[in-house]
């Protein structure tokens, strides 16, 4: 717990292979209270795949993207898998996002928190621009956010340099998530707007997405207790 907020881990398990993904599962998970599987797990295993791992709690990364009606089609077919958390690119628009948040509330309590990916951490503004974007990360992180909860969504995903702004922005309640996480020492990779764990648990994370860092570490349990102590996981 980091300023008086529970802050979580989840270890992204990004790998196309399957039994790779079950080691580490098996070595992070606790310290990790849950694990993330993203577009490259799920294009090679699908359904079949996140079903293999079992009882773990799991957050389905998709970043679904496309017209409402085919969005809330996707959203019910993943909904017997039973994620925790699975996302949406906000860019979709407030249709498209309430479609999703009406298709998740088909499953009562038991359905995933829909989670609105934001601006992607590997976009800087230079990046951003190229995509038609004139205002700065920060700026289009804020205006989607607003338009995703407003649209019923549960929380965001976002960079760890956007939390202390959305917290004074939107307060206290919606789930923030947050990757491009990079302990001390370790290389940015392809991530472009990146804090260390601590920092971004006391800017206000509810959990932290940590990946190359504790998969491609030696010890992956290791890795992932050194940080999960760090942010009192």
């Amino acid at each position: 717990m980091t300023g008086g907020r529970r802050v979580g881990l989840i270890a992204a398990l990004d790998t196309p292979d399957l039994a790779q993904a079950q080691r580490w599962a098996a070595a992070v998970v606790p310290p990790c209270g849950m694990v993330k599987l993203g577009l490259e797990f799920f294009a090679a295993n699908g359904p079949a795949g996140v079903r293999a791992l079992g009882a773990l709690p799991v957050f389905l990364d998709l970043k679904l993207h496309d017209i409402p009606n085919t969005v809330a089609g996707a959203v019910r077919a993943v909904l017997p898998l039973r994620p925790r958390l699975l996302t949406l690119h906000a860019a979709g628009g407030e249709a498209m996002l309430a479609a999703a948040c009406a298709a998740a509330a088909t499953a009562g309590e038991g359905r995933p928190r829909l989670l609105a990916v934001t601006v992607l951490t590997s976009l800087d503004a230079t990046a951003l621009r190229t995509t038609g974007v004139a205002e700065p990360p920060a700026a289009q992180v804020l205006r989607l956010a607003r338009l995703a909860l407003a649209a019923g969504c549960d929380g965001l995903v976002c960079a760890p340099t956007e939390v202390v702004m959305l917290r004074a922005a939107l307060g206290p309640t919606p789930l923030l998530v947050v990757p491009g996480i990079r302990p001390a020492g370790g290389g940015a990779d392809d991530q472009a707007r990146t804090a260390g764990p601590r920092a971004a648990a006391e800017a206000g994370a509810d959990w932290l997405v940590v990946g190359r860092p504790i998969t491609q570490a030696e010890d992956p349990h290791a890795a992932a207790a050194a940080i999960a102590a760090e942010i009192g996981a």
